[in-house]
C-alpha cells in the first residue's frame, strides 16, 4: 500500500491573486561567481515548470554545471549555474534579455512548437518503428517522391526501437500539405513501412509540444524502457548509469549517477515530468565527466514510491531517458545546399557505403542545410577511415562533411584507473558543430517568445 500525503484545499482565486501580486522574477547574476553565470528564478510553482526552465536553457546550448531546486510549497526558488559551450559567462545582453523573457513565459502555460528555424506553417510527421538499417533512407525517399520537402527532422533509436519527427512542407507551395488525398496516400505508405507501429500526420497546431520532449514521449509510449534481464545486467555492470531510490521524510529520494553529457538534465526531468512526478527539492552537479542528480519527489497524487514494482519502473524509465540521446557511433557533420530530397540523397550514400544511422538531426534555413548523423556499420561496429573518405568523394565537393570526434558518452577514466572516477575533459569543437550553433542562433534571433 502506497503512503499518501494529502494537502489542504486552496481557493483557486487565491492562487491567481498571489501570481498577480508576485509575478515571476528572473535574475541573471554575473557577479557572485567567477566561473559561471547564476540564473535565479523565483516563481509561483506549477507542475512541469522545472522542465520548461531547463528546456529554455538547453535549447540555447547553455551548459548547466550545477542546479539547486527548491519548490516545497506553492512557490519555487531555483538556481542554475550556466556557461556557454566554451565555458564563458553569459554576457551578451540580447541573450540575457531573451533568457529572462523566456523563463518568465515558461512560468505560464505556454508551450513551444517546432524548432525556430522551421516555418510555423508546416506538416508534422511522427513515427515510431522497429529499428533496422535503411529505415530513415526509405522514409525520406517516400517523402521526396511525394514532393514533400523536409525542413527539419530528428530521429532517435534505443533498444531496437526508433522514433522520428519530421517537419515537412509541400515543395510546390512552400506551405503545409493541404491535399487530403496526398496526406492519405503519404500516411498509407509510411504505415506500410512500420507495420503495427504508429504514424501520425498533423497540420499546423498552436501549442505543439517541444520536439525532443515529444520524442521522449513517443519512445516511452512504445515501451522502449523494457529490456530483458540479460541486457539490464549488462548495463548494470557497465557502470555507466546507476539509479538509487529510497524513502525519507515523506519523499522518495532518487539519485541518478551517470557520465555527463549535454542535455542530460533535460532528459531526466522529461522522464519525471511525463510520469507525473513532482520534484520538490533537487541538487544537480557535475564533477568532470561524472554527473550526479538527486531528486526529492512524490507522485502528483501525493504518494511516494512505496512498492518494488514502482521503483523498478521508474528506474527503467530514467535509464531509458538517459540512454536515448546516447549514440555509440561516429558523428558526421554535414553542411550543404538545401534542396528537395536532400536527406534521401544523404541516406542513400550512407547506405551504399554500408552505414547505419543511430541518431540524426537536420535543419534548414534558406539555401543552407546542416545535419548531424551518428553512424556505425550495419553490425554496429566503428566506421573505418577509408569509408569516410569514400563518403566525401561520393557526396560531392559542394557538401562539407566533417568527422566530429567529441563523443557524447566517453568512458570515465582517472589517474587511479577507477571505473567511475571523474576526469576533466575540455570540449572539442568542429566546423560542423559551429555551423549548427550559428544556424540555431540566427534562427532564434532572440525575438519575441512564440507560443
Amino acid at each position: 500500500m502506497m503512503e499518501c500525503h494529502y494537502q489542504p484545499y486552496f481557493d483557486p482565486e487565491y492562487e491567481s491573486l498571489i501570481e498577480r501580486i508576485y509575478p515571476p522574477r528572473v535574475c541573471i547574476d554575473n557577479d557572485t561567481r567567477e566561473d559561471c553565470t547564476l540564473v535565479k528564478v523565483d516563481s509561483k510553482n506549477k507542475h512541469g515548470i522545472l522542465l520548461e526552465m531547463v528546456q529554455v536553457l538547453t535549447d540555447l546550448d547553455l551548459v548547466i554545471s550545477k542546479s539547486y531546486i527548491s519548490s516545497d510549497g506553492r512557490w519555487l526558488m531555483d538556481v542554475f549555474h550556466v556557461t556557454d559551450q566554451l565555458g564563458n559567462k553569459i554576457t551578451d545582453e540580447p541573450l540575457i534579455n531573451y533568457i529572462q523573457q523566456s523563463l518568465c513565459a515558461g512560468s505560464t502555460n505556454e508551450e513551444v512548437g517546432p524548432p525556430r528555424h522551421v516555418p510555423a506553417e508546416n506538416t508534422t510527421v511522427e513515427m515510431t518503428a522497429t529499428d533496422r538499417p535503411g529505415l530513415l533512407s526509405e522514409i525520406s525517399a517516400v517523402l521526396a517522391g511525394l514532393d514533400c520537402h523536409i525542413m527539419a527532422a530528428k530521429a532517435w533509436t534505443h533498444n531496437k526501437r526508433a522514433a522520428l519527427i519530421m517537419y515537412v512542407v509541400d515543395q510546390r507551395t512552400g506551405g503545409p500539405i493541404s491535399d487530403r488525398d496526398l496526406l492519405s496516400h503519404m500516411e498509407e505508405q509510411l504505415q506500410n513501412m512500420v507495420g503495427k507501429k504508429r504514424v501520425r500526420i498533423s497540420g499546423p497546431t498552436k501549442g505543439q509540444t517541444h520536439t525532443e520532449r515529444r520524442l521522449h514521449q513517443m519512445m516511452f509510449a512504445d515501451r522502449d524502457y523494457e529490456m530483458d534481464g540479460q541486457d539490464e545486467e549488462g548495463r548494470r555492470k557497465s557502470g555507466a548509469l546507476t539509479v538509487e531510490i529510497c524513502n525519507e521524510k515523506g519523499y522518495s529520494v532518487v539519485s541518478v549517477k551517470s557520465r555527463d553529457r549535454p542535455k542530460l538534465l533535460f532528459d531526466t526531468v522529461c522522464a519525471l515530468t511525463d510520469m507525473d512526478y513532482v520534484v520538490f527539492h533537487a541538487v544537480i552537479s557535475s564533477h568532470g565527466s561524472l554527473a550526479v542528480q538527486e531528486y526529492y519527489l512524490r507522485h502528483r497524487n501525493g504518494c511516494t514510491l512505496d512498492t518494488e514494482s514502482e521503483r523498478r519502473r521508474l528506474t527503467q524509465c530514467l535509464v531509458a531517458a538517459v540512454e536515448r540521446r546516447v549514440s555509440y557511433g561516429l558523428r558526421l557533420d554535414v553542411c550543404t545546399c538545401n534542396k528537395l530530397g536532400l536527406l534521401s540523397d544523404i541516406m542513400r550514400v550512407f547506405g551504399e557505403n554500408g552505414l547505419s544511422v543511430a541518431r540524426a538531426e537536420i535543419a534548414t534555413r534558406g539555401e543552407r542545410a546542416v545535419g548531424a548523423f551518428y553512424v556505425t556499420d550495419t553490425s554496429g561496429n566503428d566506421v573505418e577511415p577509408a569509408t569516410v573518405e569514400s563518403l566525401r568523394k561520393e557526396i560531392g565537393a559542394a557538401t562539407v562533411l566533417e568527422v566530429n570526434n567529441s563523443h557524447p558518452w566517453t568512458p570515465l577514466k582517472s589517474k587511479g584507473g577507477g571505473e567511475n572516477a571523474a576526469v576533466e575533459e575540455q570540449p572539442r569543437f568542429s566546423l560542423g558543430s559551429l555551423l549548427w550553433s550559428q544556424l540555431e542562433r540566427l534562427s532564434r534571433n532572440f525575438g519575441s517568445i512564440r507560443s
